[in-house]
């Protein structure tokens, strides 16, 4: 679903950094994790197994939206995990057949949080964890304990 989205020049910007240094903080603050996060994907996307690491991808967004509802195609998370279409299937497959999933042609839909948590690979734990550490527990981020 289609959200509103806000947007201001560079000036703007930088104007408001420099009058709210909360906002500075949280702003450099976010910028660490997102970079923590690029890095252990790219580390992850080398050491585990798709099934892992598209269990990991699933959690990261399901702990970024409203409600259970993924509206991705396996064609998007294969290019995002850096694997054939078909391995997505495969694994897709298996995460219905488990139960821990439902998909339709265009979405996802989460049935079993706890069931994806015990597929995915430890990098979602510790990413987690950084975002968590650095960022406090926003209210699209849902609580849960890391393994």
């Amino acid at each position: 679903m289609p959200r509103p989205a806000l947007s201001m020049g560079a000036d703007a910007f930088r104007a408001a950094l420099e009058a709210d240094p909360a906002l500075r903080t949280l702003l450099l603050r976010y910028a660490l994790v997102h970079h923590e996060q690029v890095a252990r994907m790219a580390a992850c996307n080398g050491r585990h197994h798709t099934d892992e690491r598209l269990a990991r991808w699933l959690l990261m967004a399901h702990d970024r939206v409203e409600g259970d509802v993924l509206p991705m195609t396996h064609e998007i998370l294969s290019m995002m995990l850096g694997v054939r279409r078909a391995g997505i299937t495969v694994a897709a497959g298996q995460f219905q057949k488990a139960g821990f999933i439902r998909y339709e042609k265009g979405r996802i839909t989460v049935t079993d949080r706890p069931g994806l948590e015990s597929i995915a690979c430890a990098c979602y734990g510790i990413q987690r964890g950084a975002y968590a550490r650095l960022l406090g527990a926003p209210g699209s981020i849902r609580p849960r304990q890391c393994r």
